[in-house]
């Protein structure tokens, strides 16, 4: 005998699916398909601007694919176009802004990181104090600190070098990255810290052993901010650094604001994607990292 209580005869139970065309989501994806094309509409322009010769630019027709594909404008862009007084292009500003941004970024990860680990399972004498001046440091304006920087660059003889370069960005970099690490530690359980520590554990140990361990995420996180940052600063470059140290964002803009002869505006997009081709390769390998970071505990604390 079939045994029919109330429950089977009410019907199916659950929460109702929700339509897939409906307000909501027309709202939600046709807001994001706006942005995307506001976006990336610039970044089209500017890619097959730079695949055009010059007498087809002169057409205007801006959005129209090329008819003749050229590379020749980014051959140009690379080693051929004006930087100032020299005309090698953007290579000598690249192999510069690696040499500024490797040792930078380094640096200045290892120090925060550290400074971070101390501050979230090592308490000491004056660490909220500490704190408290590097989270305001990292609000400080850089122009107020542009020419007492320049004194104390050019008393230690290394102003105009990339060694001079490399000490700003790492100076400059490490408050903000010792919040996320700080915030980041904090976030994780404090029963490994204190096993650690019962198992004879020391500073080292437990940092080399346990947090960097865990810590990749937060990492990925400090690594795409920093590169990101240094590479795309313009700022220091200028003030600090002379034309044969320039990176390559003061190369890039040597060659945009060229007034000598004629505006060849392929080269200048050609010279303005392959100088952002390095923190759009980071973001598009490591985005998800980078995300999982943010998520992990990167903003908590």
């Amino acid at each position: 005998m079939v045994d029919v209580s109330p429950s089977t005869l009410s019907g199916p139970q659950g929460p109702k699916p929700r339509k897939v065309i409906s307000r909501r989501n027309i709202f939600l994806y046709g807001t994001l398909f706006v942005v995307a094309i506001y976006y990336a509409l610039p970044l089209y322009v500017m890619i097959i601007t730079s695949l055009k010769g010059m007498p087809e630019i002169r057409l205007g027709n801006v959005f129209s694919p090329p008819v003749e594909v050229t590379f020749a404008p980014w051959v140009k862009a690379w080693s051929e176009a004006c930087t100032g007084l020299t005309c090698d292009g953007l290579s000598t500003g690249f192999w510069n802004s690696v040499k500024i941004t490797v040792p930078s970024v380094f640096m200045s990860i290892a120090i925060a990181s550290v400074n971070g680990y101390a501050l979230a399972n090592w308490k000491f004498k004056g660490a909220d104090v500490f704190f408290t001046i590097l989270i305001f440091g990292a609000f400080i304006p850089y122009q107020v600190m542009l020419y007492p920087i320049v004194i104390m660059l050019r008393e230690m003889g290394i102003y105009g070098s990339l060694g001079g370069l490399v000490i700003v960005h790492t100076i400059f970099g490490m408050p903000i990255l010792t919040l996320l690490f700080r915030n980041y530690f904090t976030s994780l359980p404090e029963e490994l810290f204190k096993a650690a520590r019962v198992d004879g554990a020391g500073f080292w140990g437990i940092y080399f052993r346990i947090m960097l361990p865990m810590s990749v995420p937060i990492f990925t996180v400090a690594v795409i901010l920093q590169v990101t940052g240094i590479w795309n600063d313009f700022l220091f470059g200028v003030v600090y650094a002379r034309p044969e140290t320039y990176p390559m964002t003061v190369a890039l803009n040597n060659i945009v604001n060229s007034t000598q002869g004629v505006k060849e505006y392929n080269v200048n997009m050609a010279a303005t994607i392959i100088t952002g081709l390095v923190p759009l390769t980071i973001y598009f390998v490591s985005g998800k990292l980078f995300v999982r970071g943010i998520a992990a505990g990167a903003v908590k604390g």
